[in-house]
């Protein structure tokens, strides 16, 4: 970067930090037991609900495995569609309301990162990715939405904006578009394609040892690996709608 540059960037991080400092200044004026909870917005709420959602999913999921009921199974691939209303409405209510605020931000975060991170790598553990190396694929898919979740929260203020203040675009695939993972394991699932019927796809490919070994991994895995490449990708640019 060149001097120039620093000396640009400089006031911007100033305003920045002084913007934050501010916001911060309201959780710190309230005392008591339950001064976070008087905090909470309208939208803040229904983002709340969105990781209602997410956690309503991996219960279960745990309720299929544990009666092999496909009731549970599909309503654990429906609860991440209903996330996906409360998060697309909690950004309609808070600018409705005017009331966005830093608190709405992280929550909206780590809700997303419950429903449309781990209910999703779980249901593809459900549905049959449980080799050691399907597992090893699947955590690092939820990490990397964690990490893009954090890189967004990070750097949204340097996102060009339109006239109206919203990003222009995202930088690598935001963590909401694992609901096509989600579909396409529901598409699997109508189809009998899952664990205890006619198996996942593709099959089981043994990379090294003898098959059943800690070397299996099943070939549709990488379809989470690849996503979760492309949810950290600085280079993918995603226009926002």
């Amino acid at each position: 970067m060149t001097q120039r540059n620093k000396h640009n960037e400089e006031p911007k991080r100033e305003f920045l930090d002084q913007s934050k400092i501010a916001a911060l200044q309201q959780y710190n004026d309230t005392d008591g037991h339950f001064s976070l909870v008087r905090n909470f917005r309208l939208a803040d709420l229904v983002t709340i609900m969105n990781c209602v959602c997410g956690s309503f999913s991996l219960f279960s999921s745990a309720r299929y495995l544990l009666s092999n009921d496909e009731a549970y199974l599909w309503s654990a691939l429906a609860f991440p569609l209903a996330g996906l209303m409360f998060d697309f409405f909690d950004g309609k209510v808070a600018r409705w309301s005017n009331s966005s605020s830093m608190l709405g931000q992280e929550l909206d975060s780590l809700a997303d990162l419950v429903s449309f991170g781990l209910a999703p790598a779980v249901l593809a553990f459900v549905i049959g990715l449980r080799t050691v190396l399907d597992t090893v694929v699947l955590t690092g898919f939820i990490c990397c939405g964690l990490a893009r979740l954090a890189r967004f929260n990070a750097t949204v203020a340097l996102v060009p904006k339109d006239s109206s203040g919203k990003a222009k675009y995202f930088e690598g695939l935001p963590i909401p578009s694992s609901l096509f993972l989600v579909g396409m394991l529901s598409y699997w699932t109508q189809k009998g394609w899952i664990e205890g019927k006619e198996g996942v796809p593709l099959g089981v490919i043994t990379l090294w040892g003898e098959s059943g070994g800690l070397g299996d991994v099943h070939a549709v895995a990488s379809i989470f690996g690849v996503w979760a490449a492309m949810m950290v990708s600085k280079t993918l640019r995603v226009p926002k709608l």
